[in-house]
């Protein structure tokens, strides 16, 4: 693989691999309807993605009135979960072009791993589900270290590396989470325009940006792996 700098790629899950909103906000809105609650349209749900399912829930009660009694709140939480786990593949489907990279990459010698603040289990499942294991060495969720060592911290990132093998890595994903993490581990961040960004593209501070997955080998050929960070 000496042509290609990286040894190791690093996927978020939702809103870089899969377009998982799909699912999500039915499972938010089934979670709000159980307090009396109104829905939340699927476009503010991609906005509310990221942080793993406890941020996405406050997010949207904080949207539909506020938050709620901790007790009630651990309640819905599991009931959000409940049913998500239950329709998690329903309607979410892989981003356009999203196998084929990871096929590349494979081909380039790229050993793959996802690292998620989705809880480990319903990670596994809906990649499981979608037919998306295979690609993958190792696959780390926002619950596997503990919570307390979630994205953005950089733990699952070292933990998925090692796993691979160790080398030159780079993270991809969509939100600040996954560009803190990549940083703070001291890896070069892509970050995905099509996903669930929690901020302008212009301020997630990414090293390289795509909009499509045919364009991710073209621009992590122009990346330096770490060690050379020029930003």
């Amino acid at each position: 693989m000496a042509n290609f700098p990286f040894d190791i790629a690093l996927f978020d899950l939702d809103g870089t691999l899969v377009d998982s909103a799909r699912d999500l906000c039915p499972a938010v809105n089934h979670a709000l309807g159980l307090i009396g609650r109104g829905p939340v349209e699927e476009s503010a749900t991609r906005g509310m993605i990221g942080g793993g399912t406890d941020m996405m829930l406050s997010r949207a009660l904080e949207a539909t009135g506020g938050m709620i009694a901790d007790a009630e709140y651990r309640k819905l939480a599991q009931d959000l979960l409940d049913f998500y786990w239950a329709h998690l593949s329903d309607n979410t489907v892989p981003y356009p072009g999203c196998i084929a990279a990871l096929d590349q990459l494979a081909s380039l010698g790229c050993t793959l791993a996802v690292c998620t603040n989705k809880s480990e289990g319903p990670a596994r499942e809906l990649l499981e589900a979608l037919g998306m294991t295979r690609h993958f060495s190792a696959i780390y969720g926002g619950d596997t270290l503990g919570r307390n060592r979630a994205k953005p911290l950089p733990d699952m990132l070292h933990a998925a590396i090692a796993d691979c093998g160790g080398g030159s890595a780079v993270m991809i994903g969509d939100t600040t989470f996954d560009v803190g993490a990549g940083k703070a581990a001291g890896y070069p961040t892509v970050t995905c325009g099509f996903g669930y960004l929690d901020v302008a593209v212009s301020e997630l501070g990414g090293h390289a940006h795509i909009d499509h997955f045919d364009e991710l080998v073209p621009v992590l050929h122009t990346l330096n792996p770490p060690g050379v960070l020029t930003s």
